[in-house]
């Protein structure tokens, strides 16, 4: 198991040579302990050593053989190698010779070879010259083929003169790329002078191919052997183009041709000639409709020759029928454009928006049955674009809304002519009074905003917004001619005869128009009233209502100038007089409906208050006796009374009234103790928060037994209890004028008493 001294001095060199093998070593002592200490860790165990001992013994001595064996094995492929190294430097060293003798034989017979190149230049020259008698009889017979060429051009026999064309074109150009390599540009000039017979014949060869392009939409119907026969000689254009850009070494003159994109340039300018470059298109609705109902038969009829006929005649890639769509599309946009550059009225207007964005997509149109699915417009972009369309819609907005204007202005007109006839206005069934203003206007701009819509949503919009705009310049305008009529009729209440009627039809016109503006909405869903259409409407309704209440005042105040006198404090039929004037114009207020009648019941009776108010406050009437005091409370009791009473037989409920300011007036004069006016003054200033100190003091002058002190103290009370107008509170005391302070009187300057 151990090694000897001599051993292990026999290794040392060995290990101090591969220390990688004293390091394998021991890791496989370490593990051959780490086996046996744990296969031998019992004592029982020891009984298999030997059986172990002659199994690593069988193991240790069949990787020795294998490892003789493998070194063998390179030992002899190393032997085969180093004999082959050893014959491959002795062939190399035999080549080596050789070459060294074929250099020194190469060298003696380089003089030999100068001879050749004499010869190599005679052969070049012979082959040019084989070259050229070879070619003798086709230069000489040049010209012979030019008239024959020319011949067969004029009898159409395109194909035949292309052809011997084509021959004549491939002799020239040989010569030329000949005299090219060979650096003779100089000869070159005379080559083309000698051929100059072939440039007339492509020009007329080119001549007529164009003129059967541009015919090309009848020849597919007629001839079409003869158009394709036009395709077939560009084809062989395109690809002698092709042969020479692809070669690149010599390109003839008048290389390339390009006649198909010549092909394609001329088959649009036919298009486009023949529809859109004549002279100028009559702008106006009926000679436009007709060009552009021309337009679309035109466009169709000659797109199916294409789709049905052209397309088989030429190769595929020529895509004729994509490119004659595009050509249309775009001349159609050019031509749309120009037109609308003229000054167009709003039915010129309509027709270009209708027939560029519904009729051109229609079936009647690019849609149509025998186009489809071929033609495809969708991919080519709008006819108009967004930003013309805005345009020409605001454009034909603008003439639409003076073509508005001009009605309306002239519908206001015949209104108010018909003023001043000898008849009352027209009645419906509920005998309201109305005219035909509101059905013309609504009629008018509904119909606008409905034509509107045919187009797109945008151009409906846009005319909707534009009708709220001028329906509310129409109510200004209205109630212009509102306010200079009630002016006129200021000067002569006879004219017009029926004023108040047709006061009262404006009002009923003005519901109605109130009513049906929502439905001009284009969307159902949303129809509201802008807030000015509605503050022009209300002022309109306030206007004509306002004419009517003057109207009533100019017969009230005859009346009213009466108040307060020794007659009416004894009983007259003054307040009767009031009573029957507003009954006659209750009858007339009954011809509108029914919220306008209400209102008008309410502002007539506010106008009686306020009128009765004033008079009494005019310092006419000073009471200086309990007796007088009493007399006049009676009075404004019964009067009051009487109002209320006509009223609310005209169906003004009690709650809508204002007389209840006359009632609190009467309580206040007839306070028996001035000592308590300051409470009783507190309690009138909060329920008419606008009695200013004028009115108060001016009640207290009336009443005739108020000392200074007490008007002192009622004054001072109010100052110290400034009162806010509620926003529901209707201002009575703030429209009655109060007359500056005078010494106080009875009637005039004499007394009561």
């Amino acid at each position: 198991m151990g090694m000897s001294a001599e051993d292990e001095r026999a290794a040392s060199p060995r290990d101090e040579e591969w220390p990688e093998a004293e390091k394998a070593e021991k890791l496989a002592r370490g593990a051959a302990l780490k086996w046996a200490s744990g296969v031998f860790y019992r004592p029982e165990k020891l009984e298999g050593l030997g059986h172990y001992r002659s199994r690593e013994t069988q193991r240790n001595s069949s990787i020795q053989s294998r490892l003789k064996s493998t070194v063998q094995s390179y030992l002899e492929g190393v032997s085969a190698g180093l004999e082959q190294l050893r014959s491959a430097a002795q062939e190399v060293q035999s080549i080596c010779q050789d070459l060294g003798a074929a250099r020194w034989a190469l060298l003696d017979g380089a003089d030999r070879f100068q001879g050749l190149q004499q010869m190599r230049a005679l052969v070049a020259e012979h082959v040019q010259l084989a070259s050229v008698v070879q070619v003798l009889p086709q230069l000489f017979s040049v010209h012979e083929v030019f008239s024959h060429t020319l011949q067969l051009l004029r009898g159409q026999n395109l194909l035949e003169a292309h052809a011997e064309l084509m021959m004549m074109e491939h002799l020239r150009d040989d010569i030329l790329s000949q005299l090219h390599l060979h650096g003779l540009s100089s000869a070159q000039a005379t080559v083309l002078s000698y051929f100059g017979g072939l440039q007339e014949l492509n020009e007329s060869l080119a001549k007529q191919l164009w003129d059967i392009v541009g015919n090309s939409l009848q020849l597919v119907h007629e001839d079409p052997v003869l158009f394709v026969t036009a395709v077939r000689i560009i084809e062989r254009e395109e690809k002698i183009d092709d042969t020479l850009l692809l070669e690149a070494t010599f390109l003839p003159p008048g290389r390339p041709k390009g006649w198909r994109q010549k092909f394609y340039h001329v088959l649009r300018e036919t298009i486009t000639g023949a529809h859109f470059h004549a002279a100028r298109v009559d702008a106006e609705g009926p000679g436009l409709a007709k060009h552009l109902a021309m337009l679309q038969k035109d466009i169709v009829a000659e797109l199916r020759v294409v789709k049905d006929l052209m397309v088989q005649c030429v190769p595929a890639h020529y895509d004729i029928l994509g490119v004659c769509t595009a050509t249309y599309h775009q001349a159609l946009t050019t031509h749309l454009q120009d037109i609308l550059r003229e000054d167009l009225d709003k039915q010129a207007l309509f027709l270009l928006l209708e027939w560029a964005l519904c009729v051109y997509h229609s079936p009647q149109m690019m849609g149509h049955p025998d186009l489809l699915p071929e033609v495809d417009v969708s991919a080519l972009g709008p006819l108009m674009s967004p930003e013309l369309v805005d345009q020409t819609e605001r454009k034909y907005v603008v003439k639409v809304k003076a073509s508005v204007l001009e009605w309306m202005q002239r519908t206001l007109e015949v209104e108010f002519k018909e003023w001043f006839r000898e008849e009352e206005p027209e009645m419906d069934h509920q005998g309201f009074f109305q005219s035909a203003l509101p059905i013309i206007v609504m009629q008018m701009l509904n119909e606008n905003i409905q034509v509107a819509s045919l187009i797109t949503d945008s151009l409906q919009k846009k005319v909707y917004d534009m009708a709220l705009e001028e329906l509310e310049a129409f109510l200004g305008r209205l109630r212009e001619a509102l306010a200079q009529c009630g002016k006129e009729h200021q000067k002569d209440r006879s004219t017009p005869k029926y004023y108040v009627s047709y006061l009262l039809a404006m009002l009923n016109n003005n519901l109605a128009l109130s009513s049906s503006v929502s439905s001009l909405h284009p969307d159902v869903a949303r129809r509201e009233v802008p807030a000015s259409l509605r503050d022009a409407l209300d002022r309109t309704q306030k206007k004509a209502c306002q004419l009517l209440l003057e109207e009533l005042l100019l017969d009230l105040q005859p009346l009213c100038l009466q108040l307060p006198s020794r007659k009416w404090l004894s009983g007259s039929q003054l307040v009767g007089s009031i009573c029957e004037v507003i009954d006659k114009y209750a009858k007339d207020f009954s011809h509108v409906r029914k919220p306008i009648f209400t209102l008008l019941l309410m502002e007539s009776e506010l106008l009686v208050t306020s009128q009765y108010l004033q008079a009494l406050m005019q310092k006419k009437m000073v009471c200086k006796s309990e007796e007088k005091r009493d007399q006049l409370c009676d009075r404004l009791l019964q009067d009051a009374a009487q109002l209320r009473e006509l009223f609310c037989g005209l169906g003004l409920d009690q709650s809508q009234q204002s007389l209840e300011a006359i009632f609190a007036v009467q309580e206040l004069i007839c306070l028996k103790d001035p000592t308590l006016l300051s409470l009783e003054v507190l309690g009138f200033i909060t329920k008419y928060p606008d009695v200013s100190d004028e009115h108060v003091s001016t009640l207290l002058d009336l009443r005739g037994d108020v000392s200074r002190e007490v008007r002192h103290m009622v004054l001072e009370m109010m100052a110290q209890h400034p009162q806010v107008l509620p926003e529901s509170y209707r201002p009575i005391f703030s429209t009655i004028p109060v007359p500056a302070p005078e010494l106080p009187h009875c009637l005039g300057k004499a007394k009561c008493a």
